[in-house]
């Protein structure tokens, strides 16, 4: 009988090997959680972690106010029934005080960086787990497991640690903390394919459906109260899906028949796009929108 791990299995060792070092390192990390697909893997993998005990951190969502429905149900759904605390940090309150102004483009994703770090500080998180991945975009490829940040939350390439023989350095200064990627050697197939293998349930919308969408800069954008559609922007009726999501402004469907798990595994596989390159306008702010915001402390 072989020894080997088969590819899923060693992506998951390694997570589980990641959540653990976090729990040992750390006085009080916390999880990224949306709703969506890779912070519902990520969960799924500290629960595996640590069973039979229960998960020993608490999860945290930046609310944009322009998240779908769907995915926020599901956000509320896992996180009562494994009983965990749930923070958000609303990107609304900020605006409605005055402290953020609205974007003339109606998109928030640029606005989450002040809420995510203000929370980070005023609970004292000193371990922030996030679902980025290398595949997804550059600036996330140039990422360690292990990142630090700054006393003001932002993220300095130059400061980035050697991580050989999966050793992860977490010492920080009072004030710093560290981002950890469990996810950042899988790619988007790996994920769904992991979905496949432990039966994962998703909010319905990753899936084929028909929906009212209207094209905007070569996008499929669902309307609402964020600004769309504009003037000669015609709403339709498609069968589309969502290969990641985010604020609706900016988080574009593709025309897909794919209604199941299989179907959606092979047009993964027939893609030559990244999901953020496919489906997320805010990356395509500039060459580098997505480094720029890492650097002020987004993820």
């Amino acid at each position: 009988m072989s020894g080997t791990l088969s590819h899923l299995d060693a992506l998951e060792s390694e997570a589980v090997h990641i959540f653990r070092e976090v729990a040992g390192e750390f006085e009080r990390p916390v999880i990224l959680f949306s709703g969506g697909k890779d912070s519902i893997v990520m969960l799924h993998l500290a629960l595996k972690a640590f069973t039979p005990a229960p998960v020993p951190f608490a999860l945290l969502h930046v609310d944009t106010g322009h998240n779908f429905p769907e995915v926020l149900d599901h956000r509320d759904h896992t996180a009562h029934t494994h009983n965990l605390r749930l923070h958000i940090a609303s990107v609304q309150d900020y605006i409605d005080r005055g402290t953020l102004t609205e974007r003339p483009d109606g998109t928030r994703n640029p606005l989450q960086t002040l809420p995510l770090t203000e929370k980070i500080q005023h609970e004292k998180f000193d371990a922030v787990f996030g679902g980025g991945r290398r595949d997804e975009e550059k600036a996330r490829a140039k990422e360690r497991v292990f990142s630090l940040r700054d006393e003001f939350s932002q993220w300095d390439p130059r400061r980035q640690r050697p991580e050989l023989w999966n050793l992860y350095n977490g010492r920080h200064a009072p004030g710093e903390h560290v981002r950890v990627f469990p996810l950042s050697n899988w790619t988007e197939l790996d994920v769904w394919q992991y979905i496949a293998r432990e039966d994962i349930e998703l909010p319905a919308i990753y899936y084929a459906h028909h929906r009212e969408v209207f094209r905007r800069d070569g996008m499929w954008l669902t309307a609402g109260e964020w600004g769309g559609p504009r003037d000669g922007e015609t709403v339709e009726k498609r069968q589309v899906r969502y290969r990641t999501v985010g604020d609706m402004s900016c988080t574009g469907a593709v025309d897909s028949d794919a209604d199941t798990i299989d179907k959606v595994i092979a047009e993964i596989t027939a893609s030559r796009l990244t999901e953020r390159g496919a489906t997320r306008a805010d990356d395509k702010l500039s060459e580098a929108a997505m480094e720029d915001r890492k650097r002020e402390g987004y993820f």
